[in-house]
């Protein structure tokens, strides 16, 4: 019998990278709502009171990208009620150019294949799933990212002194490579001046981690919340915000492979976005048929190429390697493929940026 522990941790909405992966694919959305063929490329940095938007876009549609970012951190809530770093004090710069038209022509004009897409970009993308959790993704940063939203939604609907920065951590406890339960919840909530640590305290260990943790808790189970003993400073007041830099909470918290390129702020041409959902959904799909209990699946791209360098399917022995590399063969990984398979040209990308891109219902990838 093996035994090991195994964390994950997710962030609020309210955290620097978080606010700026919002933006970034609320200004994504906007583009594909004007031109469903756009091609947005979009990075936001936020410091304090200054923000810079920053990106390349091929599109005829006219975006405001001032305005989404205000709106965004007003919805969040950076407010002017209690933050000095709000949606009406936050400077807004833009440097947006066009893309370039090399990448235009490697789409266009695939080298291999001229009467169909090529790939815009080089790279390697994994998808990942398990059967650990009807979500069919790893325990760990499902329950973290559960945790998140509860105190998120919490905060918006009248607990008035949370305030929107803060994390999550969870540690579960496998046996044999199968998860019995959670022996440790970390939470960081950021809170007004005027509430004590002990109040808190007690709201995260008898409200919220009996609500999202619920049976998984185990009687060792130990609860740390804002170890500092306070956490009134947060956001972008103490720390700086970068599109796609939570690209391990955004998928599957370590537990599988990732490739190197962010999903945030990319429209589905970008292949390091639409790739990596396209794996997550073959991935899913393998496990819901039955073929195995976990599997990771790379796939590889050349700039102007219409088809995969190639695919890899890994079930970590928990399945029947030739089932599922023929299951693998009947789906089309050519750009154009994954493009149209998924119907991804639609503004639903906002959504993604919260609590993970994956084990949600509602994303045509997790459809399976």
């Amino acid at each position: 019998m093996t035994e090991y522990l195994f964390t994950s941790e997710a962030v609020m909405e309210g955290h620097p990278d978080k606010i700026c992966d919002f933006i970034s694919d609320a200004i994504v959305d906007e583009y594909l709502l004007q031109d469903p063929m756009a091609h947005v490329g979009c990075e936001v940095m936020y410091k304090g009171d200054f923000m810079c938007i920053s990106g390349e876009v091929k599109s005829f549609a006219h975006v405001d990208c001032d305005r989404i970012a205000r709106e965004a951190l007003f919805a969040i809530g950076y407010t002017s009620d209690w933050s000095q770093y709000n949606n009406e004090t936050v400077r807004v710069e833009q440097l947006i150019t066009e893309q370039s038209p090399e990448i235009v022509e490697s789409e266009w004009a695939p080298s291999d294949d001229p009467g169909k897409k090529g790939a815009t970009d080089q790279g390697i993308m994994f998808g990942y799933a398990t059967a650990e959790t009807a979500e069919c993704v790893p325990l760990p940063i499902l329950l973290a990212q559960n945790l998140c939203e509860y105190v998120d939604r919490a905060r918006h609907d009248g607990v008035s002194w949370l305030r929107p920065d803060g994390k999550s951590a969870v540690t579960v406890k496998y046996v044999d490579g199968v998860p019995v339960g959670v022996v440790g919840v970390l939470m960081a909530c950021q809170h007004s001046p005027e509430v004590s640590h002990a109040t808190v305290e007690a709201w995260v260990r008898e409200e919220v981690v009996p609500r999202v943790v619920g049976e998984w808790a185990l009687p060792e189970i130990q609860i740390r919340v804002n170890m500092l003993g306070k956490f009134i400073l947060g956001g972008p007041q103490i720390d700086t915000g970068m599109t796609g830099r939570k690209l391990v909470v955004d998928t599957y918290g370590g537990m599988g492979r990732i490739g190197g390129g962010a999903l945030s702020g990319k429209d589905p041409s970008k292949l390091d976005r639409s790739g990596a959902y396209y794996s997550r959904w073959i991935a899913k799909k393998m496990i819901v048929a039955g073929l195995a209990r976990r599997v990771e699946l790379q796939v590889a791209f050349g700039f102007a190429q219409s088809a995969a360098l190639s695919v890899w399917v890994n079930t970590f022995g928990s399945g029947e390697q030739g089932m599922v590399d023929q299951f693998a063969r009947d789906f089309d990984f050519s750009p154009e493929g994954i493009y149209q398979s998924l119907d991804l040209a639609r503004p639903i990308y906002r959504q993604t940026s919260k609590y993970g891109h994956f084990g949600k219902p509602g994303f045509p990838w997790e459809v399976a």
